[in-house]
C-alpha cells in the first residue's frame, strides 16, 4: 500500500523537534550496514558504521539538521513524476518538478538517486523513520515502474525519467538533446544499493540487480571501440558503483561490467602521472576516479591504484583553490591557473564532494599520510559546509561558490540559472550531492585498525565503539578555540593506539592525557601515536596551535589568501561592488575576540572585517587578496602574523620553525604532486579518436551550459 507524505508524517512525528544530539521524534535503532561479500584489497584502515558516530553540538549538526528537515519534508510522489510518466503509469495527481527534474529536461531522473542515499544515510545515522518510510516508498514504486516495461516499450530491467531511445542515441553518438544518460542511470544504482546496505531493503536489492542487469546487456554488444567513444559523454561513477556490487555480491558479472567503463582517454595519462585535465568539464572525471580507486580495492591491479593516486595528486597540487575546491565554469583550466580564474562561477560543490570521497578512498590504503585529510578538512570546511545557507530551513545550497573579488554565495548553473537552491524547481546536481554530503557529516572522524583508533576531524561527536564496549566523546569549540578533548569510557582498559592527526598547518602541537603532557613527537603533517594503558574517564587534550598564513596563488604571488589554522578568512565588503581584489597589508591582521573567529585588516587604506569564509553569506566578499608581495617574495615564500602579539615572522618556503628553512616546495602554495610507483611510465599509445573524446568539451558543455536551452 502506498503512502502519502501526509500519512508518512502522522507516522513518523514529522513535527518534532530535533535535540541538541540530531536525535529525532519517530526514530527507531538504525541496523548496521550489510556486510561486502568481498573485502576490499590494500586497506590498513576501516570506516565505523554511520550510525556508531553522532554529532552533538556545532555548525556540522546544524547543516545535518536542516537538511534532515528537508528530507523529512520533500514529496515523494513530486519526485516519482517523471519515473512514471515515463514507465507509462499514472503520476497520482502529483505536481511536475521544475528545474533539471522538469518533464522536458534532458537529464531528469538523476536526483532521485541522490534523495535515496540521503534517506538512506538519515536512517543509518538517527533511525529516522520518516526517512526510511521514504525510501522504501519510491523503491516499491520504482519497482512498480520497472515492471511496466513491456507496456512502456523499454527492454526489461530499464528504469529512467527518459526514453531508452536516449541510450541508442549515446551509443551511436547521436545524442543532441543535451541528456547524460548513465550519469543519472549512475545516480539510481547509488541510489538503491545505499537502500539496500544501510536500510536492508531487499526490494532496492532486486530493483538494482534488475537494473544493473540492464546496463550489462546493453555495454556488452558494443565493440571497444564504440564503447570508448560513448564513454566521451559524461557518465557518472558507473565503473564505481558497478565495481561496488561487485564488491557487495561477489559476482564477477558486475566487475566486468564496471570495467567497460574505464575511460582510457582520461585512465592513460593519469597512469602515466601526466596532467591532461586542462579543458576537461571537471566533475566528469573524478568519479572515474572514485571509480578506479574501488577497481584496485576489488582487483589489486596497481594501475587503477597510481591513476586514483595521481588524479588525486595533480587535481590537489595544480588544479585547486584554498579553499579545497576545484574547476571554473565546472572546467578544469592550465596547470596552476589558480589567480588567471578568480571568477563567479568557481568551486562548483560536486567536483569537492567527489574529491572528499575520493580522499577517503585513498587516505583508506595510505592511513599514515595525513595530508589527506588535511586536504578533506579544507575542503570540507572552506567550501562545503559553508556551500549550504545556513538561513534557510531546509538547507538549500549554492552551486557555484565565488572567488572574485565582491563574489557572493548563492549562485546557480548556467543551465538554469538561479542563486539558491530550492524545494522543488532547482534539482542540481550540487543539489543532490548537497543532501549526500550533510546526512554523512560524521563518517570520517574516526576509523580504526584492530585496537588503534584514528582521530582524524576535530568535531563535538561521540563514537560508540561497540565491537570493543568503548566509547569515545570528543568536545570542542575548533576551529574556533585550537584545543579538544577525547574522553574514553566504557571497557576502555588495556594497552592500546590512539593516533590523533597532527594538521601540517600547525606547530608546537601538545597532548596531554588528563592533564600531564605526553612526551610523544608531534610532528606537523604526521600522526602523534598515544598507546597507553588507559582507564576509563581518561580524558585526551589535543591543542593545535593557531596562526596567520598568507597562501599564495600557484600563479600569481602577489595575490594571497588569507588562512588561520584550517580556516579559509574572507573580507566582509557588504553589499559593496568590487572590480578588482583590494591591496591588503597582510601585517594588519589581528583578531579582535578570543570567543570567534573575528578579524581585523587594512585593505585599500581602510579597515575591513575578516571572518571564517564558510560563514560568508549574505554580504560580498573577497578571499584573494592583492599583497603586491607584502606577503613575501620568490616562489615560495610569504609572511607570517602572529595574531596574539602582532608579530611578523619570516617563514621561507613552509618552515618548521620561525625563519628557518625549509623543504624545496612549499607544500601549501605549489603542492609537488605524489605520483603512483608506475608515474614514469610512459603512456600508452591511445586510439586518436579516443584521445579527442576524452578532451572534448561539447558533450559536457551540453550538459549545463547550452546557451538559451530549455529548462523545462
Amino acid at each position: 500500500m502506498s503512502l502519502s507524505r501526509r500519512q508518512l508524517f502522522h507516522a513518523a512525528g514529522a513535527t518534532a523537534a530535533l535535540s541538541v544530539a540530531g536525535q529525532v521524534a519517530g526514530t527507531s535503532p538504525a541496523l548496521a550496514a550489510l556486510p561486502q561479500a568481498r573485502s576490499d584489497i590494500g586497506v590498513s584502515a576501516y570506516e565505523f558504521d554511520l550510525g556508531q558516530v553522532r554529532l552533538t553540538s556545532g555548525r556540522l549538526l546544524d547543516n545535518q539538521n536542516r537538511t534532515l528537515s528537508y528530507l523529512r519534508f520533500v514529496d515523494v510522489d513530486r519526485l516519482l513524476y517523471v519515473f512514471r510518466t515515463n514507465h507509462r503509469l499514472s503520476t497520482n495527481g502529483a505536481a511536475a518538478n521544475g528545474g533539471w527534474d522538469a518533464p522536458s529536461f534532458p537529464f531528469r531522473s538523476h536526483m532521485q538517486g541522490h534523495f535515496l542515499t540521503a534517506w538512506a544515510q538519515a536512517y543509518a545515522v538517527l533511525g529516522d523513520t520518516t526517512c526510511r518510510d521514504k525510501a522504501d516508498y519510491m523503491v516499491a514504486e520504482m519497482a512498480r515502474c520497472q515492471a511496466n516495461n513491456g507496456a512502456a516499450g523499454f527492454t526489461s530491467g530499464y528504469l529512467s525519467g527518459f526514453p531508452e531511445s536516449d541510450i541508442t542515441a549515446v551509443e551511436n553518438r547521436t545524442l543532441t538533446n543535451g541528456n547524460v544518460p548513465y550519469y543519472c542511470i549512475h545516480k539510481t544504482l547509488a541510489g538503491l544499493l545505499d537502500v539496500w546496505r544501510l536500510i536492508g531493503n531487499t526490494q532496492a536489492r532486486t530493483v538494482l540487480l534488475a537494473l544493473a542487469g540492464w546496463v550489462d546487456a546493453r555495454t556488452s554488444r558494443l565493440g571497444p571501440s564504440q564503447t570508448q567513444a560513448m564513454l566521451g559523454t559524461e557518465f557518472g561513477g558507473m565503473n564505481a558503483v558497478l565495481t561496488d556490487l561487485y564488491q557487495m555480491t561477489g559476482d564477477s558479472r558486475w566487475l566486468t561490467t564496471a570495467q567497460r567503463f574505464d575511460h582510457a582517454a582520461v585512465f592513460d595519462p593519469l597512469a602515466a602521472g601526466q596532467d591532461r585535465l586542462n579543458g576537461l568539464h571537471a566533475n566528469t572525471q573524478v568519479p572515474k576516479w572514485i571509480g578506479a580507486a574501488r577497481e584496485y580495492k576489488a582487483t589489486g591491479t596497481t594501475r587503477y591504484r597510481d591513476i586514483a593516486v595521481n588524479a588525486w595528486s595533480i587535481t590537489v597540487g595544480a588544479h585547486t583553490y584554498v579553499n579545497g575546491s576545484n574547476s571554473q565554469a565546472e572546467h578544469f583550466r592550465a596547470p596552476n591557473a589558480i589567480a588567471a580564474h578568480l571568477t563567479r562561477d568557481t568551486g562548483e560543490a560536486c567536483n569537492t564532494y567527489n574529491m572528499l570521497k575520493l580522499t577517503r578512498e585513498l587516505w583508506l590504503l595510505s592511513p599514515a599520510r595525513a595530508d589527506y585529510f588535511d586536504y578533506y578538512e579544507n575542503a570540507l570546511l572552506n567550501h562545503l559546509i559553508g556551500q549550504q545557507n545556513p538561513a534557510d530551513a531546509h538547507g538549500h545550497v549554492t552551486y557555484f561558490t565565488p572567488l572574485n573579488p565582491g563574489g557572493r554565495r548563492g549562485v546557480g548553473p548556467a543551465w538554469g540559472g538561479g542563486a539558491w537552491s530550492t524545494d522543488y524547481n532547482s534539482f542540481w546536481c550540487c543539489q543532490g550531492t548537497g543532501v549526500e554530503t550533510n546526512t554523512k557529516l560524521m563518517d570520517s572522524i574516526y576509523f580504526h585498525n584492530g585496537t588503534t583508533l584514528f582521530v582524524n576531524l576535530f568535531v563535538p561527536s561521540t563514537l560508540n565503539w561497540s565491537r570493543r564496549g568503548i566509547t569515545v566523546t570528543q568536545t570542542t569549540s575548533y576551529p574556533v578555540g585550537d584545543t579538544t578533548s577525547l574522553q574514553v569510557n566504557g571497557d576502555a582498559s588495556g594497552s592500546w593506539t590512539m593516533r590523533i592527526r597532527v594538521p601540517a598547518w600547525t606547530q608546537g602541537a601538545t597532548i596531554s592525557v588528563n592533564g600531564v603532557r605526553q612526551n610523544i613527537a608531534t610532528t606537523p603533517g604526521t600522526y602523534a601515536d598515544l598507546t597507553r594503558s588507559w582507564a576509563p574517564g581518561d580524558t585526551v587534550t589535543v591543542r593545535l596551535p593557531m596562526r596567520v598564513v598568507m597562501k599564495a596563488a600557484n600563479d600569481n604571488p602577489d595575490v594571497q589568501a588569507v588562512t588561520y589554522g584550517p580556516v579559509v578568512l574572507s573580507g566582509d565588503y557588504g553589499n559593496t561592488g568590487l572590480s578588482s581584489a583590494p591591496a591588503l597589508a597582510p601585517s594588519s591582521i589581528t583578531r579582535t575576540s578570543a570567543s570567534s573567529l573575528t578579524f581585523t585588516a587594512t585593505a585599500n587604506g581602510a579597515s575591513v572585517r575578516l571572518g571564517p569564509f564558510y560563514d560568508a553569506h549574505d554580504h560580498n566578499h573577497v578571499v584573494y587578496w592583492n599583497t603586491g608581495g607584502q606577503g613575501g617574495t620568490g616562489a615560495a615564500s610569504f609572511r607570517l602574523i602572529n595574531a596574539a602579539s602582532g608579530l611578523a615572522l619570516g617563514v621561507q618556503n613552509m618552515s618548521t620553525a620561525d625563519g628557518g628553512p625549509g623543504p624545496p616546495v612549499d607544500r601549501q602554495r605549489h603542492r609537488r604532486p605524489r605520483l603512483g610507483p608506475d608515474h614514469r611510465r610512459r603512456c600508452p599509445a591511445v586510439p586518436q579518436r579516443e584521445q579527442r573524446q576524452g578532451t572534448r568539451r561539447r558533450e559536457h558543455v551540453d550538459r549545463r551550459q547550452r546557451p538559451g536551452a530549455p529548462v523545462g
